[in-house]
C-alpha cells in the first residue's frame, strides 16, 4: 500500500521507489515532473558558441555577448608614459571566444574561427582610495582579429582585422581593416600575430599544454 501524507504544501505520495510532489499555489495547482540532476545540469549549462560568424554577404557579425567571453587581459600604454604620443593610449580589454579558447587549452594553437576582440576603454581617474594608478573610464571602440587560413588565405597567418565602430552604438558587422597597418605591430607578436606573452591567461594555458 502507498501512503498519503498531508503537508502544508500539498499531498505527498510515497511509494517504494517513487516520490512526487504536487504543489498548491494561490492561483491554482502546478505539477512539475521530477528532474534528474543530469537533466538539470544539461539545461543550465551554457551553450558554447563558435567564434567567427558571418552574414549572407560574408561580413563578420558582431557578437552581442562579447563581454561574457574569456577575458585574457587589459594592457594600457598611456600618453604620459609615451611622451604624450602613445599610439593607443586607451586600455585594451581583450577577449577570446570560449570555443576557441577551449581548443587552445588542448592544443596550444589558435584554431580556424578564432575571434580575439579588443575593446578600447579610455583612461579615467588616476587616483582612487586604494592609491594612484590608471583606472578605466568609458568604452571607446571595438575591434577584432579573426583567424581563418581558408577564408583569409592571402593574409599572414590567416589573420584578418575588423572594426565595429565607436561606442556605445557598435555596428552589427565589422568593417575590414588594412592588414598591413595592423601588422605593423602584430608581426612582432610572440605567437601567430597574437601577443601571447602579454596575457597571463594565454601563457598559463600554453604552459599546461607544453607540460603534457
Amino acid at each position: 500500500m502507498k501512503n498519503l501524507k498531508q503537508s502544508g504544501l500539498g499531498l505527498v505520495l510515497v511509494g517504494a521507489t517513487t516520490l512526487s510532489l504536487t504543489l498548491l499555489s494561490g492561483c491554482g495547482t502546478a505539477v512539475e515532473p521530477t528532474t534528474t540532476a543530469h537533466a538539470a545540469n544539461q539545461s543550465t549549462a551554457p551553450m558554447m558558441k563558435k567564434g567567427a560568424e558571418y552574414n549572407d554577404q560574408g561580413a563578420l557579425i558582431r557578437p552581442k555577448d562579447h563581454r561574457e567571453w574569456v577575458f585574457i587581459g587589459a594592457p594600457v600604454t598611456p600618453n604620459d608614459m609615451n611622451n604624450g604620443k602613445a599610439a593607443f593610449p586607451e586600455f585594451h580589454n581583450v577577449y577570446i571566444d570560449p570555443m576557441s579558447f577551449a581548443e587552445y587549452k588542448k592544443t596550444g594553437t589558435f584554431p580556424n574561427g578564432t575571434v580575439i576582440l579588443k575593446e578600447l576603454v579610455s583612461v579615467g581617474s588616476k587616483a582612487m582610495p586604494s592609491g594612484n594608478g590608471y583606472f578605466q573610464g568609458n568604452f571607446v571602440s571595438l575591434e577584432a582579429m579573426v583567424k581563418d587560413t581558408k577564408r583569409f588565405e592571402e593574409e599572414p597567418g590567416g589573420w584578418a582585422f575588423f572594426r565595429f565602430g565607436e561606442a556605445p552604438h557598435y555596428n552589427p558587422t565589422g568593417a575590414r581593416m588594412k592588414t598591413e597597418s595592423c601588422n605593423s605591430c602584430h608581426s612582432g607578436a610572440e605567437e601567430g600575430y597574437v601577443f601571447t606573452d602579454t596575457y597571463p591567461v594565454l601563457r598559463a594555458a600554453k604552459a599546461k599544454v607544453e607540460a603534457k
